[in-house]
C-alpha cells in the first residue's frame, strides 16, 4: 500500500527541524580550556578574569579554566607536554625552548615592552647598571628574570662573580630587601617594584632592562603547535576572546582588577593591582602597533629579541630561524 505525505506535513515537519536547530546547537557543551599563569597572581593577569567575567570566552564556546603558575619555564614545560592548553608566559623563554626542541609556538605578544627591571629602594643610591656591583641581588631560579639575568649582566660588562646572588620565591626575594639581606630584586616594574612600595612605604627605583637596549618582547600567549593544526578553531576562538579582554582592560584597569578580586580575593591589595594595571596597558603597545588590536606584535620586534638572545642569551645562531618560527598572528581576529 502506497502511503502519501502530504505537502503541507512535509513544509511543518522542516519547519520544526529548523527550528530544533540552533537549539542544538546551544546545547553543545563549552570545549574546557585551561590557562596557565606564568606566576601567582597580580595585575597583569586580571584581563584574563574579566574577559571570563564578561562571558567573552563562554560566547565562543569556551569553559576556561585560569591557573597559576611556578614561573615562565615550568608553564611552558606544562603546555609542551599538554597538560595545559595555554600558557601565558615570558615569550623569549618559550622561544628558547623552542629552539631546543620544545613543541611550541606564541600566537600573540602582549607586552611588547619587556617590563622587567632589577629595583631596590631608592634611598640606596643604586640608579645605573654598574651600581650594582657589589651588591647582593634576589632572584628566583627558572622564572623567565633569572633566565635574562645573565644577558643583563653581559650587555654592561658586569661579570657574575661581582654580585651576589641569594635566591627564593616572589615572596622570599620581596622580603629578602625588605628585610636587609640582598639589596635588590629581579622584578617587574608593574608588579613587584608596586608591592615592594606598598609593603613599606619607601620609594622604590627599578633599572629597567630595556634602557640597557634589551627590549624584548614579553608576556604573550603560547600553545602546543599539535593544538595549532589539530583545533586551529579553538585556538581562534581563544585569541578572540583574549583580544577582547585586553581591550576591555584596556578601557577599565579598575574592571579587570575587580574581577581577579571577585575571583581570587587574596590576589592583592585593590588600590596596588589597579596602578599595577594601568602600567601594564602601558607595555601593550611599541610606536609601531599602536593603532593595532593588543597581542599583534610586528615581527621585526620578534626579530630583534631572537637577535638578542643569539648575541647575549646563549641561544645557537643555528636554531634562530625567522620570527614566524616562533610567533604566529594567523589565530589573531583581524583589525
Amino acid at each position: 500500500m502506497k502511503i502519501r505525505i502530504s505537502p503541507l506535513l512535509t513544509a511543518v515537519a522542516g519547519a520544526l527541524m529548523l527550528a530544533m536547530a540552533p537549539a542544538q546547537a546551544q546545547t553543545k557543551a563549552p570545549e574546557k580550556v585551561t590557562l596557565m599563569l606564568n606566576w601567582y597572581l597580580y595585575s597583569e593577569h586580571a584581563p584574563f578574569f574579566l574577559g571570563k567575567e564578561r562571558g567573552f570566552y563562554a560566547e565562543e564556546g569556551i569553559d576556561l579554566d585560569i591557573q597559576e603558575g611556578r614561573g615562565s619555564a615550568v608553564t611552558a614545560q606544562a603546555v609542551a607536554a599538554k597538560s595545559a592548553t595555554f600558557g601565558y608566559i615570558d615569550v623569549t623563554t618559550m622561544i628558547k625552548a623552542a629552539a631546543k626542541g620544545a613543541p611550541l609556538k606564541s600566537t600573540g605578544v602582549l607586552f611588547q615592552v619587556s617590563p622587567m627591571s632589577v629595583m631596590g629602594f631608592a634611598d640606596k643610591n643604586i640608579k645605573t647598571p654598574k651600581d650594582i656591583i657589589g651588591k647582593t641581588v634576589a632572584t628566583t631560579p627558572g622564572d623567565s628574570m633569572s633566565q635574562m639575568w645573565p644577558l643583563f649582566l653581559k650587555v654592561n660588562n658586569i661579570q657574575a662573580d661581582q654580585v651576589k646572588i641569594v635566591s627564593g620565591d616572589g615572596q622570599t626575594k620581596l622580603n629578602a630587601v625588605m628585610n636587609g639581606q640582598a639589596d635588590l630584586l629581579l622584578g617587574y616594574v608593574m608588579d613587584q617594584a608596586i608591592k615592594l612600595q606598598d609593603a613599606t612605604g619607601k620609594q622604590v627605583y627599578p633599572i629597567r632592562f630595556a634602557d640597557s637596549g634589551i627590549n624584548q618582547i614579553s608576556s604573550g600567549i603560547i600553545a602546543n603547535k599539535n593544538l595549532l593544526t589539530e583545533n586551529p578553531d579553538l585556538v581562534k576562538r581563544f585569541m578572540r576572546a583574549s583580544t577582547r579582554a585586553a581591550e576591555a582592560a584596556e578601557k577599565s584597569p579598575e574592571a579587570a582588577v575587580d574581577a581577579m578580586l571577585k575571583a581570587n580575593p587574596k590576589a592583592g591589595v585593590r588600590d596596588t593591582l589597579i596602578v599595577g594595571m594601568k602600567q601594564s596597558v602601558a607595555l601593550y603597545h611599541t610606536k609601531e602597533t599602536a593603532n593595532q588590536r593588543p597581542f599583534r606584535v610586528t615581527m621585526k620586534n620578534v626579530s630583534d629579541s631572537l637577535d638578542l638572545l643569539v648575541q647575549y642569551g646563549g641561544m645557537d645562531a643555528s636554531t634562530r630561524g625567522k620570527p614566524e618560527d616562533y610567533v604566529s598572528l594567523d589565530f589573531l581576529p583581524a583589525n
